[in-house]
Parts: C-alpha cells; structure tokens; sequence
C-alpha cells in the first residue's frame, strides 16, 4: 500500500491573513507528479477558482528546487522525478473570504475548507491523507485551540487529542477536504442527540443564552434523527458558527457544518420568547444539519463520485436544496422550538415570495438545478423576472407533494416515507438519484403518483395549489394587498441618503415608464425621495394618477411619467381552521405534530 500523504497547516502571518502548506508525497510520479486544487466546493455550486488565493508555490525533492509547470488554471505537474525520493511541495494562501465556502485568518481565529488549502495528488486520492495543524507562535495565539471533526491520527507520533493542535488523518481525499478546520479562542456548547455527542464552536465577540442555543438545538437534532430512523450517521457533530456584525450563510459536510451569522441572530439572555432573527438561525442549523442526510449521503447519482475540477450537472437540486429547505421549518415546529402559528407564518411568506417572482412562469425548478452554476449563483438585475429559486419554489414543491401523499393515503404515508426510502434503498444501497427517478421513488414508498405533480410543478411551471391542498388539513390560504411597491414593480435598496432601484419587476408600471435597475430615484412631482420617505409619498396617489419621476442614470439626471398602479394581491395569510372534522384535525396534528 501506498506511504500515506502528508500535509502540515502553518499560520505564516495572520495580519497578512497567510497560511502556509507543506505538502509530502512520499512516492511521487517519477515521470512527473500533477497537482490540483478544486475549483468548486460541494454543497456551493458556482466555480471559484480557489488557486486564485495562492500567492506562491514551489516544488522540491532532497532539497533541491523542482521545476512546476502550470498546465491550467488550477493544475501543476512537476519536471521528472529521481526514483526513491519524496516530492514536497509548499504553498502560501491568503485567506481573506469571510464565509464558509473558503478560508479566513488574522489575529481573533482562522478558518478553512480543505478545497482551499489541500492539494489533490493524482492518482492518490484515495491513499490515507495526514494533517497536521502547527500551534501558531506568540502571546496572542497561546490559548488557542481547534474545533475539527477531521479524525485524529491515532497511534501515530504528535497525534492530535480532540480540540487540539497536532496530526489528524483521512481515509482519502474526499474525507479530508470534507472537514472544515476552526482554530482560535472559541466558546464549546455540548449536546447529545440520538446518543451522538455534539458541540457548538462560536467565534466572535456576541454574548448569548448558550443553555437555550443548546437546548433548542438538541431537540432539533433529535427530531431529524428520530425521523430517520433513531440512528445519526455520523459518531459526532459540529457546529462552527462565526458571528459577526451582518452575516448570514451555512455549508454541509458529512459530520459538520460551517455557519456565519449576525450576533443579533444567537438568543439573548433572559429572552424566553423567539424573535425571527434566532428563529431563522435556527431554520439554518435545522437546514444544514438535515443535509447530512439529504447531499451529504443522499446525493444525486451525477455527484457520485465528486468532481472537483469541472460543473456536476443535476436536474435535481429542488430536491435536495428545496427539500431540505421545507424540512429545516417543518423539524422546528415539530421538535417545539416554535408553534403551529409561527410555522404557517413562515410557509406563508415562502409562497409569497415565490409567487412575487415572475421567474417562476418562465424557468422550472429542474432547470434552475442546472444552470445553478451559470445562473443561481450569478444573479444580476433581471435574476427576477428570468429565473426560480430550487431552494424556495422547491420547498413549496415538498410541501405540496407530503400534502399530497397524505391526503391520498389518509395520514399513513408522508414525504418522510420518502426519506427513508431514500435513505435505505438508495444511500444504503451504494447508489444515487438518477435523473427523473423520483415519481417511481415517491411511488415505490407511499404507494401515490405523483407524476402529475412532479411534471408540473417541477418540470414545469405550474404553481402549487396550496388553496385546495391545504384545505385538506383545515389551513385557511388567504391572499391580502402586498406593498405600494408592488403595483408599481419595484424593489429598491437605500444608498446613504439615496434610493436606487435593485430590480424592476416584468408587468409593473415602472418598466413601462422606462425606470430600469440601478436608477437612482430623485424626485416624485418635485418632491424628494430619500432612502426612507418613498412608501409615505406613495401613500397620497391613487389607481391611475400621474407621477413626474426625476431620476439619475449613472451621471445623467433624467425624467419620465409612471402611472401609479394598484398594489398586488401577492401577500397570502395562513390560518389554522377552529372548526374542522376530527379525520382533518388528525391529517394537520400529524403533519405538524401537536403542539
């Protein structure tokens, strides 16, 4: 068996936000060693060219200086190699992207993804990978520490022990870049769930209620697992959450999840009631979390295996984006970290918001799961009116199939069946999602077509009738007026003392008047419009009237008429019906489990 790859994670300068990699191959290629870095990191999927960040890079065997010739973008391949000898090669990083898909340093932590720092060795990816993180140097690193679930390299010399600096070790490449690294001066919350210890690593300066974030957060995990089958797939879990002054993001790995968000965001101390800013926290760890199953294990069969150098194109991410996002509200409700109330509130404004998207008529969620990367995650101005969110209109998707399965099975079967399904027959099996696959799935585990549905709403662009599905578990849809904004078609974005408009709705009267995004609105019949006073001018127009609107194109002061329009009915309301049958009370307690 081939000797074990190692690499070892320095801290080069943390005010230049430089990490140094060594990297020892100890049998390379002799007709010359290629190297890569991934150019995406899964779970986000756009191309980020993380070799973008390496500020050098060398090559050398016996000490002697290698030639490493770039052959693209991303990849390396050394001159021929001496026979016996062990190839190094080191590597400078600057990591200066604070989210979770890349790698951040300076003097208050570091934090990394191993897309970003790990080279690929061809031919090796499946040989034993060993890190070792170094202790940085100096005063003002001596209490830090480090929150991984990358396994330590037991047995092995200078092997880390839990939280500590040292060695850790990989089975193979794919494990080892699928372990984020947290090092610094760290609060540790501790959990268990379904038996499993967990732990929280917040960073950053916020003071918060750690008893009521871990407990919340326990019975979160504890409903996922429950549904699944009462066992977790991993043997421990971490959740690394960087909070800041304005953030907000998340990242799935296999036994761990990165997170970035607001301090506002973590529970204040003696608050007893939930507010939607922890509310929507905790619908991100509920998200990430259930992502451990559904992508991290569960994983279209295009995914299988990974490849880190090009696109993995699926029609398939309204399912494992969408569904995870209608179960990350959905666990909430059902664990009782909020109520039935809360929940229909938040359901409500997901329809909303797709149905305020003319996207949505013009792009089907199995497309969007395509061109994710060409599309999604490169939004512009016209993102609106051209394109559907797989995460949004898929939740709704979900909702509307599990609304379905129940109600044509009488509350026996569920979209959970089809987890499960999912998970024992497909993940258990060794096998992926192929494309088209899941009406046969969601067939074979409850027993319902839903062809129908899924040809519709999924590949097509048919809205969900949630009026008639949630009838059936006596939920009231009600539709009300929306802003004075959505007449007229516009979404706006304060700019200091200025307002600018982000996006001009297709339909709206703004569009028609020749307002276009990026518009800096001046003035409304002479009277000027700021960042916050554009809805109380608004409020003295009625259907139909008239409005001079002065405004700046980039440098050049312009003028039209926009005939005021009538706000849109696009705002819904859902209400749990008091009077309802004891068969319908049971399929609405079921879904949502009584409070």
């Amino acid at each position: 068996m081939p000797s074990a790859l190692r690499y070892t994670v320095e801290v080069a300068d943390a005010a230049a936000h430089l990490f140094r990699v060594r990297l020892l191959v100890p049998d390379p290629d002799e007709a010359g060693q290629k190297l890569s870095l991934p150019v995406w990191i899964p779970g986000s999927y756009m191309i980020r060219e993380f070799a973008k960040n390496i500020v050098s890079i060398a090559a050398r065997q016996a000490g002697k200086r290698i030639a490493l010739n770039k052959l693209d973008k991303h990849a390396w391949q050394t001159a021929r190699l001496r026979a016996g000898q062990a190839l190094e090669v080191e590597m400078t990083v600057y990591a200066w992207d604070l989210s979770v898909r890349c790698a951040h340093l300076d003097q208050t932590h570091g934090f990394f993804n191993g897309t970003q720092l790990f080279l690929q060795v061809a031919g090796r990816e499946h040989a034993r990978h060993l890190v070792e993180l170094v202790h940085p140097a100096g005063e003002a690193f001596k209490d830090w520490r480090v929150a991984t679930t990358l396994g330590t390299a037991q047995g092995l010399k200078g092997a880390a022990r839990v939280g500590g600096f040292g060695l850790y070790a990989a089975a193979d490449y794919d494990e080892l870049v699928d372990h984020p690294v947290e090092m610094g001066m760290f609060r540790l919350l501790r959990f268990n769930a379904g038996g499993v210890p967990h732990q929280v690593a917040v960073t950053g300066r916020v003071r918060f209620d750690e008893k009521r974030l871990a407990a919340d957060l326990q019975k979160i995990c504890q409903a996922q697992i429950d549904m699944f089958g009462g066992k977790a797939p991993f043997s421990r879990f971490l959740f690394q959450v960087m909070a800041v002054g304005e953030g907000y993001g998340g990242l799935e790995h296999r036994s761990s999840t990165a997170l970035l968000c607001s301090r506002n965001d973590l529970p204040v101390p003696g608050v007893s009631s939930i507010d939607e800013r922890y509310r929507g926290f905790l619908g991100l760890c509920s998200h990430e979390y259930f992502h451990s199953w559904n992508v991290k294990r569960i994983k279209p069969a295009a995914f299988l295996p990974y490849r880190l150098d090009v696109e993995n194109y699926t029609r398939l991410l309204w399912v494992f984006e969408g569904f995870t996002s209608y179960y990350d509200d959905l666990i909430l409700v059902r664990s009782g970290v909020i109520s039935q109330a809360d929940y229909l509130g938040i359901l409500a404004r997901t329809i909303s918001g797709v149905e305020r998207t003319p996207g949505r008529l013009r792009q089907s969620v199995a497309e969007s799961s395509f061109d994710a990367w060409t599309k999604y995650y490169r939004q512009d101005e016209n993102s609106p009116n051209a394109i559907v969110s797989y995460y949004t209109k898929g939740a709704l998707i979900a909702a509307g199939l599990d609304l379905s399965i129940r109600a044509a099975t009488q509350g026996k079967r569920s979209l959970d069946d089809v987890m499960r399904h999912l998970w024992q027959h497909v993940y258990l099996a060794g096998l992926g999602v192929e494309e088209g696959a899941m009406p046969a799935i969601v067939k074979a585990a409850t027993g319902v077509d839903v062809s129908r549905q899924i040809a519709a709403w999924a590949e097509g662009t048919v809205d969900v009738p949630f009026d008639k599905l949630l009838a059936a578990v006596g939920v009231g849809l009600e539709r009300k007026r929306g802003n004075l904004l959505s007449g007229i078609g516009i979404r706006t974005k304060a700019d200091g003392g200025a307002l600018k408009l982000t996006h001009v709705i297709d339909g709206g009267s703004a569009q028609r008047a020749g307002l276009s995004a990026g518009d800096e609105l001046v003035a409304i019949d002479g009277l000027r419009v700021t960042g916050s006073n554009l809805e109380s001018l608004l409020l003295r127009y009625g259907v139909g009237d008239k409005l001079e609107v002065q405004f700046f194109r980039r440098d050049e002061l312009m003028q039209t008429r926009l005939t005021f329009a009538a706000p849109r009915n696009d705002e819904y309301v859902l209400i749990r019906q008091p009077k309802v049958s004891a068969a319908v009370q049971r399929l609405r307690d079921d879904w949502l489990r009584a409070e």
